[in-house]
């Protein structure tokens, strides 16, 4: 009896202390931005703020073009994620169903891609754009973004397709349907956890991507909010204030995105991993 409680408390300890390591930056970042300069700069750490104050938000969202961030991340991102769906469901079904000459080089392509370190493009990319014309353009970022989460996507999709047994798919085209309206209307619906878990994972890659966006947009009208993160900074230092406020905003849309998908998101990178 000891043994086993012994052997119960240990995982369950170390869970403990990796949860607390884990949010514990997290709620220092949402509670500093509540804070009054004097409790940041206190040298002794205030746990819980007294006199909690909203000044260093407006400090953040007083910044010139806020909006404008706001609204060219939302653009690039969700487009991004929009179109890596639209592409990796479909090439996720020729890849799981169909056989063709080369299939594997390309799966091993697309493995190798996913591995690779997309910052060691940024030159070779910021070229290119500059050479089309296209520097502080959204088109060039989103379809960046695209690319980078794409793979990912392609592979995870794989899996669920795989999964789906291909009687369903056959008995659908028995009863009348191409093999598109199977896919529409069978296998489709079923990917809705893979679905929801590679839009996740592309909303936070792209959503947060700063290298790119930095090198490519460098005028006001055309940056992005991971721009914005680092504009706080005075002749006297940085504003952590100001900066814990900005950090908190921004984490905000991850967070909610996350509540509503949580469950289907996290069965969807369970199953996507061990299926196919």
């Amino acid at each position: 009896m000891k043994r086993s409680l012994m052997g119960r408390l240990w995982p369950n300890l170390a869970a403990v202390v990796i949860f607390v390591f884990c949010v514990f930056p997290v709620y220092w970042m949402f509670v500093t931005a509540f804070k009054p300069t004097g409790d940041i700069i206190a040298e002794d750490p205030v746990w819980f703020p007294t006199d909690a104050t909203l000044e260093h938000f407006k400090t953040a969202t007083d910044v010139d073009h806020f909006w404008t961030m706001v609204g060219n991340s939302l653009t690039v991102t969700l487009l991004a994620v929009v179109f890596s769906l639209i592409i990796g469901v479909t090439a996720a079904f020729a890849l799981a169903r169909m056989r063709f000459k080369g299939r594997r080089g390309f799966i091993i392509g697309f493995m190798l891609a996913q591995m690779a370190p997309w910052e060691v493009m940024v030159i070779a990319i910021y070229i290119i754009v500059r050479d089309a014309d296209m520097l502080n353009s959204l088109i060039p970022l989103t379809l960046f973004y695209m690319v980078m989460i794409l793979p990912f996507t392609l592979l995870t999709l794989r899996g669920f397709v795989a999964a789906v047994p291909r009687e369903l798919e056959e008995s659908a085209m028995v009863d009348g349907c191409t093999r598109m309206q199977a896919f529409r209307r069978v296998i489709l619906p079923l990917l809705a956890p893979g679905l929801m878990s590679t839009s996740l994972f592309g909303f936070i890659t792209a959503w947060n991507e700063f290298p790119m966006a930095l090198v490519l947009n460098k005028e006001a009208d055309a940056k992005t909010l991971p721009i914005w993160l680092s504009s706080f900074q005075t002749a006297f230092g940085d504003d952590w204030g100001a900066t814990m406020a900005a950090a908190s905003l921004f984490a905000i849309p991850i967070l909610i995105l996350f509540v509503f998908l949580q469950r289907r998101a996290v069965a969807g990178l369970t199953d996507g991993a061990v299926k196919g």
